[in-house]
């Protein structure tokens, strides 16, 4: 099991970035620049990851490669496909966005429209455009799990999988993004079961966060830091190494480095990462 955190810690030199993760025990990155800080820059990146014995998790893309306008679109999906390249030259384990929307104002936002089967389509398409372009040999293209677009549940997910038809086409696991109604959240433990084994072989890199029910009308759920809520978070990671004895557990979403630091001793501390 290897673990990460989302933030690139605050560092002065690539190889101040590795011994800064080393520090905090970590033993894989979020690679910190894109394609467009230039080979010479990434490729330090990938020295000082080596050289300390880091794992490349994840390279993001963060971009709307669905975009409502053509021009834009196009734009962002050349995005994805040099970020796609980039992560395979440094070999990352994969590159890694949301599926994204042209029904509304907020590009990874909730909408009816998002489940259509225009979209489906529309989603799968671009996935095979990027992969198929960038035509990466080691690190897979993944669409992250979420809970307003597909893929919202495992069987989406696997679904998506078997539609897009590529083998560098992974799943990027983000249990906490999927639970989204009583079952999932009360049930944490069986839907933790139902993920790892609807998607089974097909896992390559996880979030690693936990989730809470806010007291007040309605439902609504809240994600938050490692240990302050209820995810069954020794069930997820079991299973996750069950899957892949060196799966990225990447902790996310948290503001200051010294809350990752926080969450890093909490994980090592009460969860027994080996």
């Amino acid at each position: 099991m290897l673990l990460g955190i989302s933030s690139c810690l605050e560092h002065s030199s690539p190889e101040d970035w590795a011994a800064k993760h080393v520090a905090l025990g970590l033993k894989c990155v979020n690679f910190p620049v894109d394609y467009l800080a230039g080979e010479d820059v990434y490729m330090a990146y990938k020295e000082a990851a080596d050289k300390a014995g880091l794992v490349i998790a994840e390279v993001g893309v963060w971009r709307n490669t669905l975009a409502a306008d053509p021009e834009e679109r196009a734009h962002w999906i050349d995005y994805a496909i040099n970020q796609l390249r980039m992560a395979d030259r440094i070999g990352a384990i994969c590159c890694v966005n949301v599926v994204g929307t042209p029904y509304g104002p907020r590009w990874d936002g909730g909408y009816r429209e998002n489940f259509s089967s225009e979209l489906w389509t529309m989603a799968v398409e671009m996935i095979q455009q990027i992969i198929d372009t960038a035509q990466p040999k080691h690190t897979l293209f993944c669409i992250e799990s979420m809970p307003w677009m597909i893929p919202s549940n495992p069987d989406e997910y696997l679904r998506l999988i078997k539609d897009v038809n590529r083998p560098q086409f992974g799943a990027h696991l983000d249990v906490v993004n999927m639970i989204t109604s009583p079952e999932r959240y009360f049930f944490n433990d069986k839907f933790l079961d139902e993920c790892f084994s609807k998607l089974k072989g097909y896992i390559c890199s996880c979030h690693l966060k936990d989730i809470n029910l806010k007291e007040e009308y309605t439902f609504q759920l809240q994600e938050c830091a490692c240990g302050e809520g209820t995810l069954d978070m020794k069930r997820y990671i079991r299973l996750a190494e069950a899957e892949n004895p060196d799966m990225p557990m990447i902790i996310e979403h948290l503001t200051t480095d010294e809350e990752y630091a926080e969450s890093v001793k909490y994980v090592y501390d009460n969860i027994g990462f080996e």
